[in-house]
This record gives C-alpha cells, sequence and structure tokens, in this order.
C-alpha cells in the first residue's frame, strides 16, 4: 500500500494521504488487513447472535464479543488517537472517532460503536487505494529515475552511480536499459521509447550523432554514448524536480480546505458538547443518553474527511492526467489558473514553427556575388548561436565556399550580428582597407549605422524572415529564410477555441510579414512582430491593461521555449515552457511544461485542469451539502449512527471516487 507524509495539524490522519511525497508503506499493511477481517469476521458473528442468539446471548458475552471486535478493527484508531493527544494534535479524524465509538459503548450501543470503528477503516482502505490509483501517473514518472550508468573503461562495462559520471565519458547503453545521462550517440543503431519523458507513443530511432536523453529506455540496438551533461543538468533530472516540487504549490482550494478544518473541527467538538449536556438541562423530560447519542451522531457525521483527502486528491489527479499527456504541472496553484485562461499568447520560432530554419533564397545587391554575399554573412555570424545564423553558416558550407575569419564579432541582441573582416576578402571594387565591418540581421541594424535599404528590396518581401547584410557603408543584399509550421499547430488553435480560451496572439523578434504569414496560416486574433525580449514583456502587459480596461479579468497564459522567452515567462499569470526538455531558463521560469514539440498539449492540459476545477466544486458542495443536512438530523435526533457513518465514510467514498475521474483524459 501507498501513502505519503504531510505535516497538517488539524486532521492529519486525512491529510496524509494527500501530499506528493511518496513512501512504501507496505511493511505494517499485511497485519492491519489480517486483524481488520478479523475483527470483522467477529462482528459479523455477534450481528447474528444480537438477532438470533438465545437467552446465553447477552451481559458479559455480548460485551466481550463486541469489545474484541472493537479492538481488533479499531487498535490502530485509539494508538492514533492517544498519539496525536501526545504531539497536541488532538482534534483529528482519530480522536472524533475514538470519542464517538467510546461514546456508543458507553451507552450501550455496541454493536453502532464497532460499526462506526468497522465502516470507517473499510473506507480507509479504499481510499488508500484510491490514492494509490492516483499515484501511478506522478509515481511513472519517478520510475524515469537510472539507477545505474555503465561506462566502458577499456572495452569493459563498469557499473557507476550516475552521478559520479563525468561529461565526456562514454557509456553503454544495452537494449531494455535506461540511458542514465543526456548524451550524443557515438556508436549504434537503436530506437529509444521516450514516453515517460514526452509523453510520445512512438519509439525515436537514433544513430551516430544523434541525441540522447536521460530518462529514455532503449528498445533493440547496442548504443554508445558520449555524456554531455552531468546528472544534475540531465533530462531526467529536471523532471525529477519538477514532481519533487509539484505538491508544495497549493491551489487557492486546497489551501481554504486545510484553514477550513484548523477552525471547523474544534468547533464541531465545542458543539457537540454543548448538545450533550446544555439541552438536558433546560429541557423538560430529556433523557440525558438520548443527547449523548445525538452528540456522538453529531461527531461521526462531522469528520471533514471527504474535502480534506478529495480536494488534494483531485489537483493530484489532475496533475497525474495532465503528465500522462506529456504536461507536466508545477503544482496545484498553477493548475487552478490553468483551468481559467482566457488568452494565450505564443511566441513563434521553436513554439508554432519547428525552429529548423533554412535558406529559400539569396538576393546580393548590385555589383555583389551570391557567394560574396554568403561567405560574408556566414563570417559574422559564425559566433552566433541563433537558428537564422546557424542556418547561414550551414548552408555557406553546403555550397561548399570558404568562410573568412572575423574578429570583434558581436551581437545586437535581437537584430543579428556585427564582425569585421580583411579587406581583402572582399572582391567589390574599391574597398580594401584592412579592415571591413559586416552587418548581417535586421533593417534596424543597419539603420543603425545609417545603411538604408533599395526600394527594389521590397520586391523580395514575402513569407519567411529577411537577413540583410551591409559591407561597410554599402547594402549587398538580404538572405531569405523560412521555418515550416509544425504539424499540429493548425488544429492548436481550434483546440485552444474549444477548450474556452477567447483570444490567441503571437509575439515574435520576427518581422512582420513572416508573422502575417503564421498568424494567418493558423487563424490567430493578432500578432505583435519585431520584438526584443524586453518588448515582450512590455506588449504582454499591455495586452492585459487593454483587456483591464474593458472591464475584463484576463488570465493570460504564454508559450515560449527559448531562454529569450524566460523574462514573459515569468511575467504571465501562467508561464508554459514549450519542449521542456530544451531551455534550463525556460523551464526555471514557467509554471508548466509540455515535454513534447506539440503545441495542441496546451489545449489538452486545459481540459484536464477545467475537469479537475469542476470536480473540486462538486465535492466541496456535494460534502458540505450532505453533511449540514445530516448534521441537522442529528442535532434533532432524526439520524442514527448507521446515518452518521453514511455521511463520514459514505461521503468520503464518493468523493474520492469523483475525484478520481480527473485522472482520466
Amino acid at each position: 500500500m501507498m501513502a505519503m507524509k504531510n505535516e497538517a495539524a488539524c486532521c492529519e490522519h486525512c491529510a496524509e494521504k494527500t501530499n506528493f511525497e511518496i513512501v512504501d508503506d507496505d511493511a505494517g499493511g499485511g497485519l492491519s488487513r489480517r486483524l481488520l477481517i478479523c475483527g470483522a469476521v467477529v462482528f459479523a458473528a455477534g450481528m447474528v447472535f444480537e438477532f438470533a442468539g438465545g437467552a446465553w446471548w447477552g451481559g458479559a458475552v455480548r460485551l466481550v464479543v463486541f469489545l474484541a471486535a472493537y479492538i481488533l478493527v479499531g487498535g490502530e484508531i485509539l494508538l492514533g488517537a492517544a498519539r496525536g493527544i501526545g504531539r497536541g494534535h488532538v482534534f483529528d479524524e482519530n480522536f472524533l472517532m475514538a470519542v464517538a465509538s467510546i461514546g456508543a459503548f458507553a451507552i450501550g450501543e455496541m454493536p453502532e460503536g464497532v460499526a462506526v470503528m468497522l465502516f470507517y477503516r473499510i473506507g480507509e482502505a479504499f481510499e488508500d487505494r484510491a490514492v494509490d490509483h492516483s499515484t501511478r501517473a506522478i509515481s511513472a514518472l519517478m520510475e524515469v529515475r537510472p539507477e545505474h550508468a555503465y561506462v566502458l573503461v577499456d572495452g569493459a562495462r563498469v557499473e557507476t552511480d550516475p552521478k559520479s559520471v563525468a561529461v565526456g565519458s562514454l557509456i553503454s547503453v544495452r537494449p531494455g536499459e535506461r540511458v542514465p545521462l543526456d548524451g550524443i550517440v557515438r556508436d549504434g543503431i537503436s530506437s529509444l521509447d521516450t514516453s515517460a519523458l514526452t509523453g510520445e507513443s512512438m519509439p525515436r530511432r537514433v544513430e551516430a550523432g544523434d541525441e540522447a536523453l536521460a530518462g529514455a529506455v532503449n528498445t533493440s540496438g547496442l548504443l554508445t554514448i558520449e555524456v554531455t551533461r552531468p546528472f544534475g543538468e540531465s533530462a531526467v533530472a529536471k523532471i525529477l524536480k519538477l514532481v519533487q516540487e509539484a505538491g508544495s504549490h497549493k491551489a487557492p482550494a486546497e489551501n481554504f480546505i486545510t484553514k477550513f478544518a484548523r477552525y471547523y473541527t474544534p468547533i464541531v467538538v465545542v458543539c457537540a458538547v454543548i448538545l450533550a449536556f446544555i439541552p438536558p438541562l433546560f429541557i423538560d423530560g430529556a433523557v440525558f443518553s438520548d443527547w449523548v447519542q445525538r452528540a456522538l451522531i453529531f461527531l461521526v457525521i462531522s469528520c471533514p474527511c471527504a474535502l480534506v483527502i478529495s480536494i488534494p486528491l483531485s489537483y493530484f489527479g489532475g496533475i497525474g492526467g495532465a503528465s500522462r499527456q506529456g504536461v507536466l504541472v508545477k503544482g496545484g496553484n498553477h493548475l487552478e489558473t490553468l483551468a481559467r485562461v482566457d488568452t494565450v499568447v505564443f511566441d513563434k520560432t521553436g513554439t508554432l514553427t519547428k525552429g529548423k530554419i533554412r535558406v529559400s533564397g539569396v538576393y546580393p545587391a548590385a555589383g555583389v556575388t551570391e557567394s560574396e554575399l554568403l561567405r560574408l554573412a556566414a563570417a559574422a555570424e559564425q559566433a552566433s548561436t541563433h537558428p537564422i545564423a546557424q542556418a547561414i553558416i550551414g548552408f555557406a558550407r553546403e555550397k561548399g565556399f570558404e568562410i573568412p575569419l572575423a574578429t570583434d564579432v558581436s551581437e545586437a541582441a535581437g537584430r543579428g550580428a556585427i564582425a569585421f573582416v580583411d579587406g581583402r576578402a572582399v572582391n567589390q571594387n574599391g574597398l580594401q582597407s584592412d579592415r571591413i565591418e559586416i552587418r548581417a540581421g535586421s533593417e534596424r541594424l543597419l539603420a543603425e549605422a545609417g545603411i538604408a535599404l533599395p526600394e527594389e528590396s521590397a520586391t523580395q518581401e514575402g513569407a519567411g524572415t529577411a537577413c540583410h547584410i551591409s559591407i561597410g557603408d554599402r547594402y549587398a543584399g538580404s538572405i531569405r529564410l523560412v521555418d515550416e509550421l509544425r504539424p499540429d499547430s493548425k488544429s492548436t488553435t481550434s483546440a485552444l477555441r474549444a477548450a474556452g480560451v477567447r483570444k490567441l496572439y503571437m509575439l515574435t523578434g520576427d518581422n512582420a510579414p513572416a508573422a502575417a504569414a503564421v498568424a494567418d496560416e493558423i487563424g490567430l486574433d493578432g500578432y505583435f512582430a519585431g520584438l526584443l525580449p524586453h518588448q515582450k514583456v512590455e506588449q504582454l502587459e499591455a495586452l492585459a491593461a487593454a483587456r483591464t480596461a474593458q472591464n475584463e479579468k484576463p488570465i493570460i497564459a504564454f508559450v515560449g521555449d527559448g531562454i529569450n522567452d524566460a523574462p514573459v515567462l515569468a511575467r504571465a499569470d501562467i508561464g508554459i515552457a514549450m519542449g521542456g526538455i530544451g531551455s534550463d531558463a525556460a523551464i526555471e521560469a514557467a509554471d508548466a511544461v509540455i515535454m513534447a514539440d506539440e503545441p495542441s498539449r496546451l489545449a489538452t492540459a486545459i481540459r484536464v485542469a477545467k475537469k479537475t476545477h469542476a470536480i473540486v466544486l462538486q465535492n466541496i458542495v456535494f460534502a458540505l451539502g450532505v453533511k449540514g443536512v445530516l448534521l441537522i438530523l442529528g442535532a434533532l435526533g432524526l439520524a442514527n449512527m448507521w446515518m452518521a457513518v453514511f455521511g463520514d465514510v459514505g461521503v468520503a467514498a464518493i468523493c474520492v471516487l469523483n475525484s478520481l475521474r480527473a485522472l482520466r483524459n
């Protein structure tokens, strides 16, 4: 049986089922179940004698049988109540059950006293199984933790702790083994099952030169992998950190239930004491034992377990359900926010598009050759890791062009790159200086040096991104690059609207024509192009302010994938990192992570969040409603102990069953 730790003060016994730190609690589970079964058998025999016993049944015999059943069934509860009192946690559920059942024995209602304990224990066992079922989605993620790494030393496989393996080491991964560390495949061909990391159901083929992520399972061939990151920075370490932290971020409803139970439980105990002792003093003909029984029934009904267990369990189930779809949500509070999202803002490159940019055209200015334009652009971009820079460099190399050596290379954030090359590398007439400045980037980058684009460059505008190049103080031409849409980007917008999202926007550093092409193709409500990282934050705030001015209260989600998206991810009401095994900065700033490169999974996560929110509200209304009615009936003497047991165990069981629906998508 799985159990979970917690330090709640008011209903500790219930709440310890609903924390995210999973521990194995099966050591004493077998004995506990055997005692429960024995107690149930003795109780059943006692009930048979109760209805059909002869003259011998009654008095001491009846007391011994039901007392034996009571101790077998409820001994753990009595010990738990004693431990709670010793720690100062008096008003927990163990205490309420102990007082109610002992009181029932005291007034001669022994079968009811045993029944309170028996059905409570049965309900508790049922709740434990429900919690166990709910934790499987999360515990499945915990199973991606690699236990061993096999380092190649002089050709031999040496078992090592993954945390002690150095970057650059070669590790061997056989079929069926889990990849222990992030790395590059150096030898072998195989398929990797990455479902635990990304939610992808289809294995991914890898060969020499491909990346292999920690936590993936090797399904076929033998692989030799060169480690590129230490264990603490690996994909699996990031996932484990997210899972461990998920329980520390509680939703408003969870915090409400915690505060509610802290005050509610002592209040109902005081009310039960008043109900037992005050009315007999003022009502003529009142029988003290009748009012004590009402008070005991009142206590059993009042237990807040249905809420204390089911509300956190609902969020736990929702987080687990989202994780099954490849979306890790960092806590119940973020899941609650996700349920209320009405505006989604996307980054473009790497989020709605594949981020694999390729050169689609080269347009040299008069007097400049295609070779010269490509070589100098690649020289300026050679120190940059930006996808545009890498696409230009790769294209120049594919053409077989020699890239000149550049000096004093610098990047202008969001605008491009500036570098200097030897004048002899430039073939234009009259340019024989020792150092020629090369600029490669946006129109703005060239404008900063006083270089205007010629009119004919406008005819080259269209879908894609233009990288403009200048040589010295002259415009040299442009290189057009395109980035393909992700296959599910179109379906993402329709799925989000179906999930209740009202507005969809895009913020991008790309030029307006490229942004317009993407926005029109997938059906966005608007876009903002040519933005630097800090301007994305400003634009997001402007969107929120505009909606607020219209007396709306927008909840805005931003979806991005790179380091430059970290500021706006942090600023949004909920930030969602796309392809979360990529940028560390994006993961750190985000509140949720889409592990696969599929933006459509956001719509699934929103549906899970909305369903979880609805389940939480259903449980709160149902539990408080039923308990409220039964408490009134109990105080009026119209409810018996069996109804009280339903009011506690039955309501809790129904709420727990309802909570489990959050796991199903």
